[in-house]
């Protein structure tokens, strides 16, 4: 008799060391649904599925494959029994092609080598009839982050794997890409395949999901039908109190500039024409300035040029009256800049290192941690201590976990409480709640209102319109290069911004 799951994780428990990641879970998945996991950071949501995903082996507790009770023991073994998974870190290796991600550990050879015809077929085939649009010959670390989700789904479809899963797919995606990926979402169920889908994302799981299992401090809460709850009733069960969606603020009190950019060029990649051409703004302490735009039209690379990891090829950067243009990234930290990075992984964690070395990277000559050259591990302790429960970090060792083993939406706030409670008189944050849940996202927003009425100048980078028309006191437009409209949120509406982000209108932006 078959069953009408294609999963059945009865009574799953897992500890890492004293820390229950999940606590007697139980979560059924039917055949032909999309099934959204909810929860906050660190509720477990990610080590349930790894435990599907035979990257983990649960304490105790059974799972159901289509009615049949199975052992998975590694991710080869999840492959055959059809379950597949795309990781919120992509599993890619960045200098092999596309095609060659997509069969590798399936592939075919001839006479010892490797065998490429019937597979480039087979992958174009899917890439058509999917719209994907992607080429099999491209190098990874040339893409897109959308293209490289892409050639993670392609790898499921590769494999013929018919029960899917999702973790955190579109914490790394554009709007448009997250729009693109919800339609992926909807044809592969159209054509039978069965999705776990974790996200914060309410509009997201509302959108898209037929039901929705939440899980609170790795205990299970409920399992509901998305059409019959509200997102307010969603954030409630994830967080365990009622959280408010709308960002609350005073009329900014402005200061003296703290942020000038004057003439701003920073060159593109070999040869290709400027990134950052002619930019000039200010910033001033009391006010957040928000650029917004689609991903890739240089705000990295302005981002990247005020906080000096990039070389300016023309042009000024001031903070507090001070020439910061070629001055070392160590003097731009000193009491001037923090920078919340784009990509956690690349630029904001050592991830081999503890959480209590990586709050004081930048900070670790100062006296208080250390002293004649070694590191005072009590005060480090202390210090990190404190941010770890300001910002709720949670983690398996407290000060002493390795930040590569925590989840991505607590490393997250490992970078924000660190570049928050450091001394700066500018606040740079570039998607500062990527990946969060809707309850440490309320809590990051209220801080960075509290660094604008402290005086702080705060350069906001985001791709979230929302979170863009909530928190911004003024909104630049960038559009490949340049700044091509400056507004006020409180007298413009998305479909206005959406023109100008598209390159359909410009207006030049006169240095406030």
């Amino acid at each position: 008799m078959s069953s009408e799951y294609a999963i059945e994780m009865k009574n799953i428990t897992i500890k890492f060391g004293s820390l229950v990641a999940n606590d007697n879970v139980t979560l059924k998945l039917k055949k032909g649904e999309i099934h959204a996991l909810l929860g906050e950071n660190g509720a477990g949501k990610s080590t349930l599925m790894s435990i599907l995903f035979g990257i983990y082996q649960a304490d105790s507790g059974e799972i159901y494959v289509n009615g049949k009770k199975e052992n998975i023991t590694d991710p080869l073994v999840a492959n055959r029994l059809g379950i597949g998974m795309v990781h919120q870190h992509f599993k890619l290796v960045h200098n092999f092609t596309v095609l060659e991600n997509i069969i590798l550990g399936c592939e075919d050879t001839k006479n010892g080598l490797l065998s490429l015809g019937d597979a480039r077929k087979k992958v174009i085939d899917l890439s058509n009839k999917y719209n994907f649009n992607i080429d099999p010959d491209a190098i990874i670390e040339n893409i897109t982050v959308g293209m490289q989700q892409r050639t993670e789904i392609l790898k499921m479809l590769y494999r013929n794997n018919d029960i899917m899963i999702f973790d955190e797919p579109t914490a790394v995606l554009t709007p448009n890409e997250i729009d693109e990926l919800m339609e992926i979402l909807k044809n592969l169920k159209e054509e039978g395949k069965s999705i776990l889908f974790i996200s914060h994302k309410l509009d997201e799981i509302k959108k898209v999901a037929d039901r929705c299992t939440i899980l609170r401090l790795g205990k299970l809460v409920d399992t509901v039908e998305c059409a019959k709850v509200t997102k307010e009733e969603l954030s409630e069960k994830m967080v365990g109190r009622k959280v408010s969606l709308t960002v609350e603020k005073k009329e900014p009190k402005l200061g003296k500039v703290e942020l000038e950019v004057r003439n701003l060029i920073v060159a593109g990649e070999k040869g290709h024409k400027d990134k950052v051409n002619n930019v000039s703004f200010n910033v001033y302490g009391g006010e957040i300035v928000c650029i917004a735009g689609i991903d890739g039209n240089g705000q990295s690379e302005l981002v990247q040029a005020i906080t000096g990891l990039k070389r300016v090829k023309n042009g000024k950067v001031i903070v507090d009256g001070i020439d910061i243009t070629n001055q070392s990234i160590r003097n731009r930290n000193l009491n001037l800049i923090s920078h919340i990075p784009e990509d956690r992984h690349r630029d904001g964690l050592v991830l081999d290192y503890d959480m209590g070395k990586n709050m004081i990277l930048q900070q670790y000559f100062d006296k208080y941690f250390s002293k004649n050259g070694f590191l005072n591990q009590n005060n480090i302790s202390k210090y990190t201590k404190k941010i770890i429960e300001e910002f709720d970090i949670r983690s398996s060792s407290g000060e002493n976990t390795i930040c590569r083993g925590m989840s991505g939406g607590n490393q997250q706030k490992v970078i924000t409480g660190r570049e928050m409670s450091k001394p700066h008189k500018v606040m740079i944050a570039v998607q500062p709640t990527r990946g969060l849940d809707v309850g440490a996202i309320e809590y990051i927003h209220k801080k960075i209102i509290e660094l604008r009425d402290k005086g702080i100048a705060v350069l906001l980078v985001s791709f979230e319109l929302e979170e863009v028309m909530n928190l911004a006191d003024r909104i630049l437009v960038m559009y490949e290069g340049e700044l091509v409209g400056e507004f006020d949120p409180k007298k413009v509406d998305l479909n206005e911004l959406g023109l100008y982000m598209a390159g359909s209108k410009k207006n030049k932006v006169e240095v406030a």
